[in-house]
């Protein structure tokens, strides 16, 4: 229950900003846990940027120097791109090869050719039909069912429209024969022999054979649409290096060039590849750059200075500072907050052993031999530098090598490659500090700053509580003396009202 507040009306005193400039004091190391915590939350927030950046490095590392495929990149060139266009897809090594193009590859067709059948232009389906089909698809070991559904009153450009939007796999068409009547085609969407369109049933059969003019030829109760080409026919032909192969499609893989062929050849067209040094080199530069990147702006906070004299401000002092005032003030109160952290300097340390200590068994062991150093500036706190003219060099010589360099696996710390090495570091620095600092997924309990806080919450809470309690005495207090004033005063005009009287 709150006591009653009387605010200096005997003693003609201001109570209400007694208590306050009295609970300001008293207030003053709470102001202190508050500013404790505040810092704690700083602190945390610094740590999970540097987890970010590291994060980022280590996302960079394994998407770059530590894939395999980077080191494949080749540039192809091609004699003629009006015969056919090359790209590299994963080229083992450099090769040069002689292609000639005799046949390009075509899709099978079917057409309603039926001489007993014909379609009239207004055309119409009298009823509602379901057809079911079997097909194999061209390359395909395994045929698929379709099933395509009309309407009664259907024309026949409906019936043109729903097989182009089925997964029939084909084209259909119509073309004009006159009179009349209309023929209509269908063609696979996919080029080579192979492709083979069967109906389920007789309704099937029957519909696209009496209605639609198709022909079938019936085995062992199925029956299969007749194409308009022989199997032979649907086959690209091309001879490579001499040798003679059929490709299913215009577009397909040799020894990991993808090719498309565009038109028959009347001299062989050569296709030749050669490293991508561009490609590989501007992977590691990036490398390279984010490294430094890193390290610069880890390295600022572990040697940024530590002004304790600015502590974080309270709600009151900030109305009495301008926006530019506030941000110039937490900008120093924020500093040096990871200032010689033991978690990041131990894991710089760890990176640059990383990166000079030699890699055992490889034919390149290190990074200077491929033109990569140390910043000779002891300000820089290992930068590294890039001879590009040098790396370039050792990359158009063996990118093999370089990929060992980076990547080679082992069962010793020497043995394994360099970003082998830095990613375990990262990874080891990166949970030593998700165990001080935590993560986004992480509560307070399971982190130390975490738990540090919640400490100080409750702290705060049963400061806040105290607080309450000494107000409310401080208010009694005043209540009583106000309450005597009162009563001294009411004394005293009763005995002068007296003495007025006597006169």
């Amino acid at each position: 229950m709150s006591t009653m507040r009387i605010g200096g009306l005997a003693s003609g005193m201001d109570i209400d900003s007694i208590v306050k400039d009295l609970m300001k004091v008293e207030r003053m190391p709470l102001e202190k846990l508050k500013q404790k915590k505040q810092i704690l939350e700083w602190q945390r927030d610094d740590y999970r940027e540097m987890n970010k950046l590291l994060k980022e490095l280590d996302d960079l590392i394994f998407d770059g120097i530590f894939r395999q495929s980077t080191y494949l990149k080749k540039t192809v060139s091609v004699s003629d791109e009006t015969k056919l266009t090359a790209k590299a897809v994963n080229v083992p090594a450099n090769l040069s090869l002689q292609l000639e193009v005799e046949k390009l590859a075509t899709a099978a067709s079917w057409s309603s050719s039926d001489p007993n059948y014909s379609i009239n232009k207004d055309f119409a389906i009298n009823e509602a039909k379901e057809l079911t089909f079997s097909v194999l698809d061209p390359g395909a070991d395994k045929e698929r069912e379709v099933k395509i559904s009309f309407s009664e009153g259907d024309t026949l450009d409906d019936v043109i429209t729903k097989f182009n939007k089925s997964s029939l796999g084909v084209t259909a068409f119509k073309i004009d024969t006159g009179s009349g009547n209309v023929k209509l085609v269908f063609t696979n969407n996919k080029t080579g022999s192979g492709a083979v369109i069967k109906a389920k049933n007789d309704d099937t059969m029957t519909f696209m054979n009496e209605i639609l003019g198709f022909r079938f030829e019936t085995e062992q109760n199925e029956y299969t649409l007749i194409p308009d080409q022989n199997e032979e026919e649907l086959d690209a032909k091309i001879k490579i290096n001499g040798y003679e192969i059929t490709q299913k499609s215009n577009e397909f893989t040799f020894n990991g060039i993808n090719i498309t062929l565009k038109n028959v050849t009347t001299s062989p067209v050569t296709i030749s590849t050669s490293t991508d040094v561009d490609a590989i080199l501007d992977t590691i530069v990036q490398f390279v750059d984010k490294y430094n990147k890193v390290i610069e702006i880890i390295n600022g906070k572990i040697t940024q200075d530590r002004y304790r004299s600015y502590h974080p401000l309270s709600d009151e002092e900030k109305e009495a500072m301008t926006e530019k005032q506030i941000e110039m003030w937490e900008e120093k109160a924020k500093s040096g907050l990871l200032r010689n952290d033991s978690i990041l300097f131990s894991g710089l340390n760890q990176m640059r052993v990383d990166l000079y200590s030699k890699v055992l068994g490889a034919s390149l062991s290190q990074l200077a031999e491929i033109g990569i150093k140390t910043s000779s500036n002891y300000l820089e706190r290992g930068k590294l530098i890039i001879d590009e003219g040098k790396l370039r060099e050792k990359i158009a010589e063996d990118p093999d090598a370089i990929y060992k360099l980076f990547n080679q696996d082992g069962d010793s710390y020497e043995s394994k490659g360099i970003a082998r090495r830095m990613r375990e570091t990262i990874s080891n620095t990166i949970k030593k500090i998700e165990e001080k600092a935590g993560n986004a997924l992480r509560t307070n309990q399971q982190f130390v700053i975490g738990r540090d806080l919640l400490d100080i919450e409750k702290s705060i809470d049963r400061f806040e509580d105290r607080l309450l309690k000494i107000e409310d005495r401080y208010w009694r207090q005043f209540t009583a003396m106000e309450k005597a004033i009162q009563k001294a005063n009411s004394q005293t005009m009763y005995l002068m009202q007296q003495f007025n009287f006597g006169y």
